[in-house]
């Protein structure tokens, strides 16, 4: 899942968590179809930090229902999206795209093809910014989040009080902050306002490109809508075909593996650089002896005060990517000691996509458990992977009065052959969660990664991938079945690059979005 800016971005089926939805596709009312999407350049031409070609990312907005299992009651609400075109011809495919979350702001999505022209020459490249975040209709928690505001390691009555009062409050800022709104932000009502975009456009079938979270969305918007979705990528699998409480839950294993297999081993590699230990063991140790040390004293540095909770976030956030793990090794040996610190010093609601993957994640299936099952479930899981495991970041849904929302189970029965993209130690989204979905996909193609861990893989740097990839969706050849390419090697300390994902969130910033 795509991560969040407060770094978090997350079980068994039960008979009644996932129903058959009564409505087999949008019913668009009042016109809705016929709609034209006002498009316009989205930033002047020249705008630095974009990459070569970016003044051909077009932007635009549509109105959607706000209630698809109501629509004709007039209420509406703007999805705000992004396109770019070929320099020259006519596109022959048209690919709908989303970076995750849920909730990921999507429209500077994009902008990453460009440097794939195989792809950005023969399609229409769509960004999205679902319902309730970025520039689309917007739900808010108020700016209130827990993530972070206690350490979960203390399991003092006390403490616990704190963790799961607060989960609960944030369960009733987030609905009341978002008002009647909020019930509608579900992943049944964005796969029709995708649709509706579809018929918009003029389009009989489209192609989707999702990361993260986007391979959840782009498997109920198949499973909605299996005769408009041609060719399907999945790019770093939740395991789509359980409930969100399964996938979040394996978050804590995800992590811990990519910590001790990929990260501490590197960083105790480069010891001359970053001085935290000669093995892995040794620099996990470095990490909670700091952490220990933060526990009793937070430290403040130029660019902010740091406890312990923020150096579990900062390691988190620097397992996403390889590239990532210099800028990460290197702040741990600063508040470690063992480096200098060096002299350096931040839509309508700025909690939008954190507020929508909340809403997204509590309104679409049913949480299993009360405060009692988190406490024995935050012991268990903590004990086993102590990166992340204490960490319950949707237990708010165990206090949330959820709405009647009934998905469509995905199961792929009905939909093209997707393509899932999965690297074998992917943190946010473990391989084996990817497995399960892919087992319970009909028709679905596994393509493992092979000795990687980074999370977001086409459209960057393995070569292997693109190409399998490409053929897929330009080329239009499904792989006969399964495959594997191999991964990237780890950079060298210093060696500084953007996956994917990062890319689009580095470019929204850069543009005020």
């Amino acid at each position: 899942m795509h991560r969040t800016k407060t770094a978090a971005a997350l079980v068994v089926v039960t008979a009644t968590s996932l129903l058959i939805a009564p409505q087999a596709q949008a019913q668009v009312p009042n016109g809705l179809a016929q709609q034209e999407i006002k498009w316009q350049q989205c930033f002047p031409t020249g705008t630095p930090g974009l990459p070569p070609g970016s003044e051909r990312l077009e932007c635009g907005s549509f109105t959607a229902p706000m209630d698809w299992n109501n629509p004709r009651n007039g209420r509406t609400i703007t999805i705000a999206v992004s396109r770019t075109r070929p320099k020259t011809g006519t596109a022959k495919t048209a690919v709908f795209t989303n970076p995750g979350g849920p909730g990921g702001e999507g429209r500077t999505l994009p902008l990453l093809y460009l440097s794939r022209p195989k792809l950005s020459e023969n399609a229409e490249i769509y960004g999205i910014d679902v319902r309730g975040t970025g520039a689309s209709s917007n739900i808010t928690c108020g700016s209130y989040d827990t993530l972070g505001s206690t350490d979960p390691r203390d399991r003092s009555r006390a403490n616990l009080d704190l963790i799961y009062q607060g989960m609960e409050l944030q369960a009733k800022f987030c609905q009341a902050k978002s008002g009647e709104f909020g019930k509608y932000v579900t992943t049944d009502q964005t796969v029709k306002d995708l649709d509706l975009l579809r018929q918009v456009i003029g389009r009989k079938k489209v192609d989707w490109v999702g990361y993260s979270g986007g391979s959840w969305m782009g498997a109920y918007y198949a499973t909605y809508f299996p005769k408009t979705l041609d060719k399907i990528v999945l790019d770093s699998n939740t395991e789509f075909t359980a409930p969100w409480q399964t996938v979040f839950g394996d978050w804590g294993m995800g992590f811990e593996r990519r910590f001790r297999v990929d990260f501490a081993p590197w960083v105790a590699k480069h010891d001359d650089v970053y001085h935290l230990g000669k093995t892995g063991e040794e620099v996990r140790q470095s990490y909670e002896r700091t952490r220990a040390k933060l526990a009793e004293q937070p430290v403040t540095l130029p660019d902010g005060t740091y406890n312990a909770v923020t150096l579990d976030l900062v390691l988190v956030q620097g397992q996403y990517s390889k590239y990532a793990f210099d800028s990460t090794a290197r702040k741990l040996a600063e508040l470690a000691g063992t480096l200098p610190t060096p002299l350096t010093a931040q839509a309508s609601f700025p909690d939008a996509q954190v507020a929508t993957r909340n809403t997204i994640v509590c309104n679409d299936t049913k949480f299993r458990g009360d405060r009692k099952f988190l406490e024995r479930d935050a012991v268990a899981d903590g004990a086993k992977w102590p990166l992340l495991g204490y960490y319950q970041v949707v237990g708010h849904c165990a206090f949330w009065d959820r709405p009647n929302v009934n998905l469509k189970h995905p199961n792929g029965k009905g939909v093209a052959p997707t393509l899932m993209v999965q690297s074998e130690r992917d943190a946010p989204t473990p391989i084996e969660g990817a497995r399960k979905a892919h087992a319970g996909f009909a028709g679905s193609r596994m393509l493992t990664v092979k000795d990687e861990g980074d999370h977001g893989i086409y459209g960057f740097d393995n070569s292997c991938v693109n190409d399998v990839v490409e053929r897929y969706l330009v080329d239009r050849v499904t792989p006969s079945g399964d495959l594997s390419c191999p991964g990237v090697p780890l950079p060298e300390p210093g060696q500084q690059a953007a996956g994917p994902l990062e890319q689009a969130r580095r470019f929204a910033t850069q543009l005020g979005w």
